[in-house]
């Protein structure tokens, strides 16, 4: 099997967060989604497993993180400054939230962070790596 990472995230509405997700530009795997959970994908090794906070407390029964806080952040590389900026508007656009952290412009780097209905934070980034400078040595 490849290397495939699987991020699953617990949230409140799975018909509002699935839509959020394909409104940023991933694709649902129908055969890994139902009732309880949609499988979302943003590259052949990367998914987005949605889950209802029921099917969620078959993988743990730790707490839910309050409300606006953030555990960690996930981020998104995308072909362009353009691209970064659509992914913040379709977050704003479908129930999310644009912008949770200032946006920042390094020149060979843009990111602009977004939260989805659930406050879960993702970074879409740009990156030139070509551009990027070299390590004082």
């Amino acid at each position: 099997m490849t290397k495939t990472l699987f991020i699953s995230l617990p949230v409140t509405d799975l018909s509002v967060s699935t839509a959020f997700y394909k409104a940023l530009g991933f694709s649902q795997n129908p055969q890994l989604s139902g009732e309880d959970g949609s499988a979302m994908v943003w590259s052949e090794a990367i998914y987005v497993m949605l889950v209802t906070h029921t099917k969620w407390r078959t993988f743990t029964q730790r707490p839910f993180p309050a409300a606006g806080s953030c555990g960690l952040m996930l981020s998104l590389a995308l072909e362009s400054r353009a691209a970064v900026d659509a992914m913040n508007e379709a977050a704003m656009a479908h129930g999310g939230q644009a912008d949770v952290n200032p946006m920042e412009d390094h020149g060979f780097m843009y990111t602009r962070d977004l939260a989805d209905p659930d406050g879960h934070t993702w970074a879409a980034l740009w990156m030139d790596s070509a551009a990027m400078p070299t390590a004082a040595g």
